[in-house]
């Protein structure tokens, strides 16, 4: 049994605003589940603090740099037995609001300031200087919001193993050299060979440099970030890690319990492999919901998302609209939110087409089940993707995907193309046209109920669960 410190940002269903927090639910349960001595460490949001029941303070730590001390209150994560740490600092985490931004959606001004604290606090367990007398053998960092931690204790004797695992590379935590002076940081960590980035300050490289092994969360998206496209500026030091042999892709895992047309408390007709044809009750029953006709024989399309250049909203709505203009037999359902211009030209589509797009703005976790169960194919045209995990939902439900040849939507889905093991339909360039021809393709194997029977079957089929990540990551855990 290995000691595993497991430090996030945000973690399900405590605070999540993304994959992120899926992971860091999901995977120390599997952990556990393998007999490791797994602890996740997460800031004590006053969301955390309202829905968690028993918590105890379990130690109280001086921090550099920080006036006031912080607690280290302990508590489990819901549905598991995983233990679960909470840095208190009323002063940076106790308000309203989501983890990065205010009320107002603007991103709170101190962000450097808690995740500086966040990352000394995690140094500080993990260094076993937190007085809960537990020292973890590795040390797995998420994200830019943890990345300070491993340059923290990297030149320290009898420190643990770091791992540093980019969920987002667009995401950096970047900061004016003045923020570097005022978080009190060893002067010795302002360098090239540190944190220092072209002038500024990045908490990102911070895990990039000084970590032991840089993991993505699929093989592709750990060869793509190698390069000028996807490096965001920082494509030689991750070629440089590569080559050492300390950067790798491990392709993310699902919730089995969670995420199963068989068990799914949220949707009309549970269904499974062996009933695939009670997928059409829910079809159904999403088509009402939406107030769009309900026609089995027509491709009903979904969309969740945050709606960002990113996820190829543009995309889908010019690809969508020319499909409807020409008559396609197709409707399109769409959850998410995000920037106000594709918010607005969603529901601009939905005013032009009122019988064939349905709209909801914002997330709804019940609703996001209901879409996967009813759908026939999910809408992923990303321009990059780090892994994804609607494209693996959709696997599950029999909800063939529609996604761009990026990233973990690369390594997930097998194009139809390929007869005895196509599970989606993929596309290479990030133009509407290219998803259009892709949409109309999709359309044409829809015509051919068989042959999209089969695809659903092999889709349902395979093992997305997280038992077999979790042992990939115990063995990037032995090597190290």
């Amino acid at each position: 049994m290995g000691k595993i410190l497991f430090a996030s940002s945000e973690v399900h269903p405590l605070m999540k605003t993304g994959g992120l927090a899926d992971v860091s639910a999901s995977l120390p349960v599997a952990l556990r589940e393998q007999d490791e001595d797994v602890r996740i460490i997460m800031p004590a949001y006053r969301a955390c603090l309202v829905v968690l029941s028993e918590k105890v303070v379990v130690a109280t730590v001086k921090l550099q740099g920080y006036d006031l001390p912080i607690e280290i209150i302990q508590s489990t994560l819901p549905g598991s037995d995983v233990e679960l740490l909470l840095v208190h600092s009323p002063h940076h985490f106790d308000r309203d609001g989501g983890p990065y931004s205010q009320p107002s959606g603007d991103e709170w001004p101190d962000n450097a300031a808690r995740f500086a604290l966040f990352s000394r606090a995690i140094a500080a367990v993990a260094m076993n200087e937190a007085g809960l007398n537990w020292q973890p053998d590795i040390l797995h960092c998420n994200d830019w919001q943890t990345g300070l931690a491993p340059a923290l204790i990297a030149t320290l004797p009898d420190r643990p193993s770091t791992v540093f695992t980019i969920h987002n590379l667009a995401y950096q935590g970047l900061y004016p050299r003045a923020v570097f002076d005022a978080l009190d940081l060893p002067e010795l960590l302002w360098q090239m060979d540190g944190l220092e980035f072209y002038g500024q300050l990045s908490f990102m490289k911070g895990g990039l440099f000084f970590a032991d092994q840089i993991t993505t969360v699929s093989p592709s998206y750990a060869a793509e970030i190698c390069t000028a496209e996807f490096g965001y500026g920082l494509e030689g030091l991750l070629a440089y890690r590569a080559k050492q042999d300390r950067l790798s892709g491990i392709l993310n895992g699902i919730d089995p319990q969670e995420w199963n047309p068989k068990t799914d408390v949220h949707i009309v007709q549970p269904y499974s492999a062996q009933k695939v044809a009670d997928k059409a009750v829910n079809k159904s029953a999403l088509q009402q919901l939406f107030s769009l006709p309900q026609e089995a024989d027509t491709l009903l399309l979904g969309f969740i998302s945050r709606l960002v250049s990113q996820k190829g909203i543009d995309l889908t709505i010019a690809a969508v609209q020319t499909l409807l203009n020409e008559g396609a037999k197709v409707q399109l359902v769409c959850l998410g939110s995000g920037e106000a211009e594709y918010e607005r030209a969603l529901q601009v589509l939905r005013a032009r087409f009122p019988g064939k797009v349905g709209v909801t703005i914002g997330y709804n976790e019940k609703l996001a089940h209901q879409i996967e169960a009813g759908v026939d194919a999910f809408l992923m045209p990303s321009r990059f993707e780090p892994c994804g995990l609607n494209q693996l939902y959709s696997l599950r439900y029999g909800t063939l995907p529609i996604v761009r040849n990026t990233g973990g939507l690369a390594d997930s889905v097998v194009d139809a193309e390929h007869e005895e093991t196509g599970t989606g339909f993929k596309f290479e360039a990030a133009t509407a046209a290219a998803l259009l021809a892709t949409l109309k393709r999709a359309q044409a194997v829809f015509q051919q109920p068989a042959v999209w029977q089969q695809m659903q079957l092999t889709a349902m089929k395979a093992d997305y669960s997280w038992q077999q990540r979790a042992k990939d990551y115990q063995q990037l855990y032995q090597k190290l």
